[in-house]
C-alpha cells in the first residue's frame, strides 16, 4: 500500500500538473523536427553555396581562358604585324636603292654639262667612289663626283630627300677634306644634292648650307646655286 502511494507521488513531480506524457512526447518530436528541419535547409543551403561557388570559380576560369586566348590571338597579330612591316620596310628599301639608281643614272650623263653652264669646268665626273681609308678609320662613299685640277663637288642622289641626308653630306664633305689633307689633296671641295622629292623647307635648308640642289624639271633637271657663294671644303 505504501508503495503504491510513493509512485503516485513520483509520477506527479516528473510531469507537470495538466500535462500528460503523450503531451510531452509530442513536443519533443516537433522540436526533433524542427532542428531535422532546420538542418535540411542549412544543408541545402550549403549546397547552393557550394554551386554559386563552383558556377563562380567556373566562370572566372572560362573568363580567364577566353583573355588568354585574345591575349594569345593578339600576340600573334602583333608578331604578324610587326613582321609585315620589317618586309614592307625591306621592300621598300630595296626600292629605294633601285630608285636612287635608276636617279643617277638618269643625273650623271648630263650634270657635268649642267655644271659647265654655271661655271664649272668637269673634266671627270666619277660614280660610287668608295673612300675606305683603314689607317686613319676614315669610311664614306660618294654617289657621283665631279673633278677639274682645282675643285670637286661631291653630290649625293636621293629618291626623296630629308635635312637629314642634308647633315649626313656635310659630314662626308668634312670626312674628304681630312682624308685630302691627310693624302696631300689640295682641292677645295664643293656640295650637291640632288632628289626626286624633297619639300620645301629641305631645298632651303639645303640652299644655306652652300650646296647646289638638283631637282627635276620635266624630262630633264636643274641646278639652283646655293644662298650666295657656294661652300667649300
Amino acid at each position: 500500500m505504501g508503495k503504491a502511494n510513493v509512485s503516485s507521488v513520483q509520477t506527479e513531480l516528473d510531469y507537470p500538473k495538466g500535462i500528460t506524457f503523450e503531451q510531452v512526447w509530442a513536443a519533443l518530436m516537433e522540436g526533433r523536427k524542427q532542428q531535422e528541419e532546420a538542418a535540411q535547409e542549412l544543408r541545402e543551403a550549403q549546397k547552393e553555396t557550394d554551386r554559386l561557388l563552383k558556377e563562380a570559380a567556373r566562370e572566372r576560369r572560362e573568363a580567364q581562358e577566353k583573355a588568354d586566348r585574345r591575349q594569345e590571338e593578339l600576340d600573334r597579330l602583333v608578331k604578324e604585324t610587326d613582321r609585315q612591316r620589317k618586309e614592307t620596310d625591306r621592300q621598300l628599301g630595296k626600292l629605294g636603292l633601285r630608285m636612287g639608281e635608276v636617279v643617277e643614272y638618269m643625273v650623271t650623263p648630263n650634270l657635268g654639262e649642267k655644271f659647265w653652264e654655271l661655271g664649272f669646268d668637269c673634266l671627270k665626273a666619277n660614280q660610287n667612289t668608295k673612300v675606305s681609308d683603314r689607317t686613319n678609320n676614315i669610311y664614306f662613299e660618294i654617289d657621283v663626283m665631279l673633278e677639274n685640277g682645282d675643285k670637286a663637288i661631291l653630290v649625293e642622289v636621293k629618291t626623296k630627300l630629308t635635312t637629314e641626308w642634308v647633315n649626313a653630306h656635310i659630314e662626308r664633305l668634312e670626312k674628304m677634306r681630312v682624308y685630302a689633307n691627310l693624302h696631300g689633296d689640295k682641292r677645295a671641295f664643293l656640295g650637291a644634292v640632288a632628289g626626286v622629292v624633297m619639300a620645301p623647307d629641305v631645298k632651303e635648308y639645303a640652299l644655306k648650307q652652300g650646296f647646289y640642289v638638283i631637282e627635276p624639271s620635266g624630262e630633264t633637271f636643274n641646278i639652283i646655286p646655293p644662298n650666295g657663294e657656294p661652300k667649300e671644303w
